[in-house]
């Protein structure tokens, strides 16, 4: 499944189990349910004119990857899933919000996705804002955003683990320490607390529930660790070890 088409079934499959968005006896929270229940239908039934009628002209959506597509680009993306690819969506932590003519709900989906074989699981941070227009209400807005996890672990040995214990300097103010206890590796920035560290391979850590982190270890000439690259998303700092 190309991203762009893998997001819309995500959008659209969304709403399509959201009863918690009519909870309240609210006609227009009704037809919304109802709209996004048609959306979904007409991503598998290849139907893009439901989607040229609810989506507004001004319609931005922006995909998980940072992409942000107009009506006009996204309508023409409109199709059923492609051979091999099948996926079961739950919704979970639905939330609404109305001011006046404006909808909005924002919720967890949960994907369980069959890729050619492969099985793959995922959790997406969808926002949808719906405006009431004369044509009745429109989807003006839409965002998700790829919810991160952490990396698998792996085991490393007590020698291993003591290649990495040290103190590590950014500059004449900032230093992180390194320590091995009985529960294995934490790092510790100084004013901070201390965090558990784990390998995701050798020489790259991951402080878990930080998975936006990586700690990445460089060696020297004879193979020993001389500095520590704490990586942030795709932005390096550069740590030089001390002892």
């Amino acid at each position: 499944m190309t991203p762009n088409r893998r997001t819309l079934f995500l959008f659209t499959a969304a709403f399509a189990a959201a009863p918690a968005l009519a909870a309240a006896d609210d006609d227009d929270a009704t037809a919304v349910m109802r709209q996004t229940s048609e959306l979904n239908d007409a991503i598998t039934n290849g139907q893009p004119a439901v989607w040229t009628r609810y989506l507004h002209e001004a319609c931005i959506y922006t995909d998980e990857d940072g992409a942000v597509s107009t009506k006009a680009e996204l309508v023409p993306q409109i199709g059923p899933l492609p051979p091999g690819v099948s996926g079961n969506l739950t919704m979970v932590d639905y939330q609404t919000h109305r001011a006046g003519d404006t909808l909005i709900g924002t919720y967890i989906i949960d994907e369980h996705e069959n890729y050619h074989g492969a099985q793959l699981h995922c959790q997406y941070r969808n926002t949808m804002t719906w405006i009431k227009t004369p044509d009745g209400w429109q989807l003006l807005a839409g965002q998700s955003l790829a919810l991160r996890t952490d990396p698998a672990e792996i085991a490393l040995t007590a020698a291993q683990q003591n290649e990495y214990v040290g103190l590590y300097r950014l500059d004449a103010q900032t230093t992180y320490t390194i320590t091995r206890g009985a529960d294995g590796l934490s790092g510790q920035q100084n004013g901070g607390h201390a965090r558990s560290l784990k390998a995701e391979v050798r020489d790259m850590l991951f402080s878990p529930g930080r998975p936006r982190y990586r700690y990445v270890f460089m060696r020297d000439a004879h193979g020993r660790v001389d500095r520590l690259i704490q990586r942030r998303e795709a932005w390096d700092m550069v740590w030089m070890r001390e002892r």
